[in-house]
C-alpha cells in the first residue's frame, strides 16, 4: 500500500540530516568559477507571457511564475524532484532532491542561499521587477555549485522573462561506475533539466493565466520511492555521504 504520508514526513530525518551540512564548495572563491577553470556556467531565458507596462499584477504572468518557482512544481519530475517543509520560510529552505539516474534514485541535499526581491536599473534605461532564488549544493551531492531561478518584468514594456544561471561541477564520487556516468551523461541530463524547466514553468503560469489560479497544479509530480527499497542506490548515497 503507498504511503500516505506526506512527502516531507517520508523525508523527515534526510531533511533534518541536512539542517547541519556544510556547502561542498567554497562561497568566497564563486568569482572564480569559470568555464577556464573548470566550472559549467549556463544561462537560459524564455520567454512569458507579457503584462501591461507598470508594477507586476496581482493575477499577472509574472505573480504566477513566482508562485511556480516558489512551490518548486517546475522541474521535470522524472529527473528531479524536490522535497521540503511547506510552512518553512523559503529563505531558511532545506530541499533534499530525488535525482533519477542510470536507473536509480539518489538522495541529495541543497540550501537555498538567497531570496531575492527588488528593482533593478535595465541598461537600456527603465527598471525591471525581479524575484527569485537560489540553491546550493551540499555535503554528498554527486555535482557542487549553485543555481539560480529568477522572474524578471521590464515595468516599461511589460516584457516577463523568466532566466536559470548556473554554476556547477562534479563532486568527489568515490564509485567509478557513477563516475564514468556523471561523466558521460551529466551535462546532458543537467542541459536536459533546465530545458525542460524551463518548458514546464512556462506551461504552468500559462495554465494558471487561462484558469485563474493562484497556486500551480501538482498534477503533475510523481510518486517518490525511497531509496531503501533500491539496496544499490542507498549503498551509493552512503558512500558518497
Amino acid at each position: 500500500m503507498p504511503n500516505a504520508q506526506p512527502l516531507d514526513e517520508q523525508q523527515k530525518a534526510r531533511l533534518k540530516s541536512y539542517e547541519k551540512a556544510g556547502y561542498n564548495f567554497d562561497l568566497n572563491r564563486t568569482h572564480e568559477y569559470t568555464r577556464q577553470t573548470g566550472w559549467n556556467v549556463d544561462d537560459y531565458e524564455t520567454e512569458l507571457p507579457p503584462e501591461a507596462p507598470g508594477p507586476p499584477a496581482a493575477q499577472g504572468s509574472w505573480a504566477a511564475a513566482r508562485e511556480v518557482l516558489r512551490n518548486y512544481t517546475f522541474p521535470p519530475p522524472n529527473l528531479i524532484t524536490g522535497i521540503f517543509v511547506p510552512d518553512q520560510p523559503l529563505e531558511q529552505r532545506v530541499m533534499v532532491l530525488r535525482g533519477r539516474f542510470l536507473g536509480f534514485s539518489f538522495w541529495f541535499g541543497v540550501r537555498v542561499g538567497g531570496v531575492t526581491d527588488e528593482r533593478r536599473p535595465l541598461p537600456e534605461g527603465g527598471e525591471e521587477q525581479v524575484w527569485g532564488y537560489n540553491y546550493r549544493t551540499l555535503e554528498g551531492h554527486f555535482e557542487r555549485g549553485e543555481i539560480v531561478f529568477t522572474v524578471h518584468k521590464n515595468l516599461t514594456t511589460g516584457r516577463v522573462v523568466f532566466r536559470i544561471h548556473a554554476l556547477s561541477q562534479t563532486g568527489r564520487i568515490r564509485n567509478p561506475f557513477y563516475w564514468l556516468g556523471f561523466k558521460l551523461f551529466g551535462r546532458m541530463l543537467q542541459k536536459r533539466f533546465s530545458r525542460q524547466s524551463m518548458q514546464r514553468l512556462k506551461t504552468q503560469v500559462e495554465e494558471m493565466l487561462r484558469k485563474g489560479g493562484s497556486s500551480p497544479s501538482g498534477a503533475n509530480a510523481t510518486p517518490v520511492k525511497p531509496a531503501s527499497s533500491q539496496e544499490q542506490a542507498q549503498e551509493q548515497l552512503d558512500k558518497a555521504t
